[in-house]
């Protein structure tokens, strides 16, 4: 049994290198079928499912907040907009997933325009823009209704770092320089961090479920920076060597441009996805998990004040003494939106 789809009329020279048409988008391919016998094929099978029950998860949560709202339970502000942004998340990875592609080699499973770079990489780009808002204001909200300037200063920084790192990834695929990819990867790092430090900060401000899901995101978090420092940056950096040793050519980025809108190579080699198998498998999968669950997250905020600790509210609350007024932490305003 076969997953290709088949187009006969399309080039199958061998060169990955140069582009086959001026007029026309061209394809090469490196391999016959995508047949069960292949890892490829179960590992794209696994992809697929995932991101199909990311879905699902997605409508039953869009579902249950808007029934909530007829049902005349009032709902956080600013829902909307957390379930739309997870949205562009949730999709655009299992866009990624049915269609994976390589975007510095230009390598592909499936020969369809669709599987172009500069569609997925676009795809890409927004999504991840709209994954890190979702942390930033997270953030933001956490530290407003605790008082943790830590965690709102993180949340202003999140997003313009994440921006940098779009900017970086695109240089790194149209220019096909894999040290835009070390780069990039390692402001998504210290983005992490900075959250990281954001959420340590607000450990103290509760108890019960709440610190114990704020340890178990710093854990994931922590887990995160590690095959981040220790594979995927490294991996990008043996790249860019690799191609420095050998002379490869760089591409000028208006080059690069029409080479990623015009040029996939369909190949089916296990040689050639084995190192991005580990950290796609991770990314649409419990990265979107973090995504669903942010959402959640924001959805409960308003219970979060049954489960914060007593000292750090007592600490918010000036005593009336002397004719001064009572005087409660900045939480009240944003759990009422």
């Amino acid at each position: 049994m076969s997953l290709e789809w088949w187009t006969p009329a399309r080039a199958r020279a061998r060169s990955t290198s140069r582009l086959h048409s001026r007029s026309a988008a061209s394809s090469t391919s490196k391999s016959a079928s995508l047949a069960w016998s292949n890892p490829l094929a179960w590992w794209w099978s696994l992809l697929t499912l995932v991101s199909g029950a990311n879905i699902a998860v997605w409508f039953a949560l869009y579902h249950q907040f808007h029934e909530q709202q007829a049902g005349g339970v009032t709902s956080p502000p600013g829902l909307e907009l957390m379930l739309l942004l997870c949205a562009a998340y949730v999709f655009g990875c299992a866009f990624r997933s049915l269609l994976p592609r390589a975007d510095v080699q230009r390598i592909c499973l499936f020969d369809t325009w669709l599987s172009s770079v500069v569609v997925g990489r676009s795809v890409a780009t927004v999504a991840e823009v709209c994954f890190a808002a979702q942390w930033a204001i997270i953030l933001y909200r956490l530290g407003t209704m605790t008082g943790a300037e830590t965690a709102v200063n993180a949340a202003w920084v999140i997003v313009p770092l994440i921006l940098i790192a779009e900017c970086l990834s695109w240089y790194a695929v149209l220019t096909t320089h894999y040290i835009g990819n070390a780069i990039e990867n390692s402001l998504w790092a210290v983005a992490f961090f900075i959250v990281g430090i954001g959420l340590c900060r607000l450990l103290p401000e509760f108890d019960g479920p709440v610190r114990a899901g704020l340890v178990v995101t710093i854990i994931g978090i922590v887990a995160y920076l590690a095959f981040l420092m220790t594979v995927d940056v490294p991996m990008y950096l043996n790249r860019w060597r690799a191609g420095r040793a050998d002379g490869s050519r760089r591409l000028g980025p208006l080059e690069g441009l029409r080479d990623v809108s015009t040029r996939w190579v369909v190949t089916h080699d296990l040689a050639e996805w084995k190192e991005e198998m580990t950290w796609m498998a991770l990314y649409f999968s419990a990265a979107v998990w973090a995504s669903l669950a942010l959402c959640v997250c924001y959805a409960l905020q308003g219970e979060l004040p049954r489960y914060r600790t007593e000292a750090t509210v007592a600490s918010h609350v000036v005593v009336v003494s002397a004719g001064v007024p009572v005087r409660f932490p900045p939480s009240s305003p944003g759990l009422t939106g």
